[in-house]
């Protein structure tokens, strides 16, 4: 028997027409369809996905045992995510190789900073993988504040909002555009860093960009809150232009 293929499927920043035709295709016509969400939620990757699925599919929910409940450096950490990932892959492996096709949604660009990449990595040698790469919630974000994130030079730089705060300045100070994704409890380190480096008065807070809900507001006028899971921090470059 011929193995099934396992599809990561990008579905972009959230509004589901800004999905690829070919994601469109996949899920539509998917009889076994995973995703990840948290652990009593719908799952925001299955959301977006509501009303395309045909009746008779097959969904397989992958609930992460820990988000933010502990944190990141402690050895439990990778534990508790290793076996989880190891468990997710042997569901999709034994599904293909009894000749199933299965679609993993996935919010976002598989291959940026995506869940899917622990899976990808455990797959790809067994069974066939297939990506289908999207627009990224940074692309959605930036389109958000109705301004080019970069002009003629200008170099982009990614960070982490888990980052320790003297690393996030000096990243910020090095460069021309600059996006901030993981914000959530990090937003006042990461305003503080942003301040160091010169660039706060630039910078912009996009909240569930493309989605029900966006919110675009300076920085300096989001204050010290915790930003919702999907919020990401923009500072536009200043380069050269005609």
């Amino acid at each position: 028997m011929s193995p099934g293929t396992v599809h990561c499927v990008g579905l972009g920043p959230g509004d589901p027409e800004l999905m690829s035709v070919r994601a469109d295709r996949l899920v539509r016509a998917a009889r076994h369809v995973a995703f990840f969400r948290k652990a009593g939620r719908p799952g925001r990757a299955r959301a977006i996905v509501e009303g395309m699925l045909r009746g008779d599919a097959v969904e397989y929910p992958m609930e992460y045992p820990v988000t933010t409940e502990i944190p990141l450096d402690d050895p439990r950490y990778n534990d508790l995510l290793s076996a989880f990932y190891a468990q997710c892959t042997a569901h999709l492996r034994a599904l293909a190789e009894a000749g199933e096709d299965v679609v993993v949604l996935c919010e976002g660009d598989p291959f940026f900073y995506g869940s899917f990449m622990h899976l990808h990595a455990r797959l790809r040698d067994h069974v066939p993988v297939r990506i289908v790469p999207a627009v990224t919630g940074m692309s959605a974000a930036w389109t958000a504040t109705d301004m080019p994130v970069t002009w003629g030079d200008d170099v982009l730089t990614v960070l982490m909002g888990t980052l320790p705060e003297a690393d996030l300045a000096r990243g910020a100070a090095q460069a021309d555009a600059l996006v901030v994704m993981k914000v959530g409890r990090n937003l006042p380190k990461i305003a503080r860093a942003l301040a160091a480096a010169g660039k706060a008065d630039r910078a912009w807070l996009v909240e569930y960009a493309s989605m029900e809900g966006q919110s675009v507001v300076p920085l300096a006028e989001a204050g010290a809150r915790v930003a919702p899971y999907f919020s990401i921090v923009v500072v536009h470059g200043q380069g050269r232009r005609p």
